[in-house]
């Protein structure tokens, strides 16, 4: 099975410089404009047989656009979300510390998760979503940077607790593969469509 990581579009907060995490931010129109570019590339080269999708309004927009082009199934879950940064979504970036700046067992802020309990969740979901492709020679998840680094964490059994961290830039495009051998990655961040 080849799975295809596929970040959202520019979002609202981008522009406004804002923590974004679970606060639901509409595309602008530069993201809708790369998101059609990032469809059709999919749409001609690796077209997928399922899409799964994050709730959040920049990445289920995204994913729309995807299956319109594509005319396959999609399903959106909620356990797909960027990471749940509590009540520091939507403040200005100034405010509060980054996520990546607390300790793995640290919350953001005292309703939001850690970083622990987000790769539990990409695990958790990660393994859903592969249980329920089976009949799909390749799928698509459409989620949001911080999502995608856990599951590609998740895909190569890295441990929790490490210092890595694998970079989306908006709609790029990771490519990822189980095969007879064993777990392949073919390429990531690709955003060859936006040139």
């Amino acid at each position: 099975m080849q799975i295809l990581l596929i970040r959202h579009g520019q979002s609202e907060a981008d522009l406004l410089d804002v923590h974004e995490g679970r606060a639901d931010f509409p595309l602008t129109e530069l993201g809708i404009e790369q998101v059609h570019k990032m469809a059709q590339r999919v749409a001609n080269e690796f077209p997928p047989e399922m899409i799964w999708a994050s709730t959040l309004q920049r990445a289920s927009e995204t994913a729309s656009v995807l299956q319109r082009t594509v005319g396959c199934p999609i399903e959106y879950l909620p356990e797909l979300r960027e990471m749940d940064n509590g009540e520091q979504a939507g403040r200005p970036i100034t405010e509060g510390p980054m996520p990546w700046e607390l300790l793995h067992h640290e919350k953001v802020g005292t309703t939001g998760e850690s970083w622990i309990e987000f790769r539990g969740r990409a695990e958790q979901v990660f393994s859903y979503i592969r249980e329920h492709s089976r009949p799909y020679k390749r799928i698509a998840i459409v989620a949001h940077g911080g999502t995608i680094s856990r599951l590609i964490e998740t895909f190569l059994q890295l441990p929790v607790i490490h210092n890595l961290y694998f970079h989306t830039d908006d709609t790029g495009i990771h490519l990822l593969e189980y095969n007879d051998i064993g777990r392949k990655i073919s390429f990531t961040n690709s955003t060859a469509h936006l040139d």
